[in-house]
């Protein structure tokens, strides 16, 4: 069989961002279950906002294009986002509405959603760690665009204290609330192959 590959999406390009901080541990422990890894930027995929008549007038970028396959290059997806105003940023919603318009020869719009499972996790410097978010993100992954999304979920809570020097989680129950929703992720994605 070969070799289970997770697609690691950050859902912020603040500088400093904690959510990039928790999506940069979580390939570290991806990698030390033995998983091929990708960690992506959506600074790399920019992309203008939404709007049918683009879609209709220019069709669909290529960079919702490159960024649907790199999706579909792998067998998981976990996405790691910020939380504004109660819900998703739109850099991330923005690329998740281009993502689901691209269509390759034989498929249907968003089967890459459909196809691959999805973890997700938050982090804030908050108490409540990103739970809105990661109720609106589940709600857009699984109703939107019919994505099998892992029950378990990483809400990191006061983010900005959560890190040690080495960029580690500090706390053990954080640190094993991630590893138990990547593991997660992990059997659904293999399950699916």
């Amino acid at each position: 069989m070969a070799a289970l590959k997770i697609l690691v999406i950050p859902g912020s390009l603040r500088t400093g961002s904690v959510n990039a901080r928790l999506a940069a541990v979580a390939v570290k422990e991806l990698a030390l279950l033995d998983v091929d890894v990708t960690l992506i930027s959506l600074a790399d995929y920019q992309l203008p906002i939404y709007d049918g008549d683009i879609e209709l007038k220019s069709g669909v970028p290529a960079n919702a294009v490159d960024l649907k396959r790199m999706i579909g290059a792998h067998h998981g997806v976990l996405i790691v986002s910020p939380e504004y105003n109660s819900s998703v940023p739109p850099l991330l919603k923005n690329a998740i509405d281009w993502v689901t318009r691209v269509r390759d020869r034989n498929e249907t719009f968003g089967q890459v959603f459909r196809e691959r499972a999805f973890a997700i996790g938050a982090a804030s410097d908050g108490k409540f760690g990103g739970l809105r978010v990661l109720m609106a993100l589940r709600q857009i992954l699984a109703l939107g665009c019919g994505a099998t999304v892992v029950p378990k979920q990483m809400g990191l809570s006061f983010a900005d204290q959560a890190f040690d020097d080495m960029d580690r989680l500090k706390d053990p129950a954080d640190a094993e609330l991630l590893r138990g929703t990547l593991r997660q992720l992990i059997d659904t994605a293999q399950q699916m192959m």
